[in-house]
């Protein structure tokens, strides 16, 4: 990779990893539905000068359901419920352990021994990190983050779908394709008059972080993303996504003071470390050969 899309790739999972941060500061005023709402409105945006990707509906509906919806509401459910933003980072990387099973049982694309092993290693630390739920969160609310990998690497799946298109305009319609789902969902379970007095009473820091949610960490990363992911190989790309939660913990422990017990952080580590295996193994895999 040239110098200037390492650095590009580095900048992308840095605002990634602030993210998170930013969406538990978004979720002190606003709900989960209407924060992840209004993220995606924000992001589709563009879709006012943009023309509708050559993807079919179908496709673009469930990737967006799959890709966007689902793993983003999930995340903010956990986040609002009480999961520490660090360990929500973690376990959403761990879309990387379901992404290569479940393209196993869909496409037959066998693992090699090595994302066995790292498979393996991450679903210990997947483990480790149940034994410590209980304490500040319900295992009914990390059942529900844990939508958000399963429903992240369906829709890394389902984008195999949408090929040769731009992907910042397939990205932007999806964001759409979630906003208006999501729109009605809040005005029909907190009503039209509770929702626009939540948004008309937002802080400066709500507005700010809703704006590095929706315009920053969604629409302008995901687009460096995508076109990272378009000159270069996933191989030589995803590697960079490991920084996140590492970023998210960090960022989140200066942030707000969140501290982690042994268990879970030794639970945290292994996921990540896993993931490594698994990324670090397909880079092997996909390296040409030289004589």
């Amino acid at each position: 990779m040239k110098p200037v899309d390492v650095a590009l790739a580095i900048v992308v999972a840095i605002v990634w990893g602030l993210g998170f941060v930013a969406s538990r500061l978004a979720l002190d005023e606003l709900s989960p539905t209407l924060m992840t709402a209004l993220r995606f409105a924000i992001a589709a945006v563009p879709c006012l000068f943009l023309r509708r990707p050559d993807v079919p509906w179908m496709t673009l509906i469930l990737t967006s359901v799959t890709l966007f919806l689902a793993q983003f509401l999930a995340q903010a459910y956990g986040i609002a419920h009480g999961v520490p933003v660090g360990l929500t980072s973690v376990v959403v990387q761990s879309q990387a352990l379901f992404t290569v099973a479940f393209a196993a049982l869909a496409f037959r694309d066998i693992p090699n021994r090595a994302q066995v092993v790292g498979i393996g290693v991450a679903t210990v630390g997947l483990l480790m990190i149940c034994g410590t739920v209980g304490f500040d969160f319900t295992v009914g609310t990390f059942a529900i983050l844990m939508i958000s990998p399963v429903s992240f690497a369906i829709g890394n799946l389902m984008l195999r779908r949408a090929r040769n298109v731009a992907m910042f305009d397939l990205f932007s319609w999806l964001c759409l394709m979630s906003a208006l789902p999501l729109v009605a969902l809040a005005l029909v379970t907190e009503g039209p008059h509770a929702t626009w007095h939540a948004i008309w009473n937002l802080s400066l820091v709500g507005i700010a972080s809703m704006f590095v949610i929706g315009a920053i960490t969604t629409s302008f990363a995901y687009r460096l993303w995508g076109r990272l992911l378009r000159d270069y190989s996933a191989a030589q790309v995803v590697p960079f996504a490991l920084l996140v939660p590492f970023i998210g913990a960090g960022a989140s422990a200066i942030v707000f003071g969140e501290t982690f017990g042994r268990l879970r952080l030794g639970g945290m580590l292994t996921v990540v470390f896993g993931i490594a295996i698994m990324v670090l193994a397909g880079r092997r895999r996909s390296l040409p050969k030289v004589a």
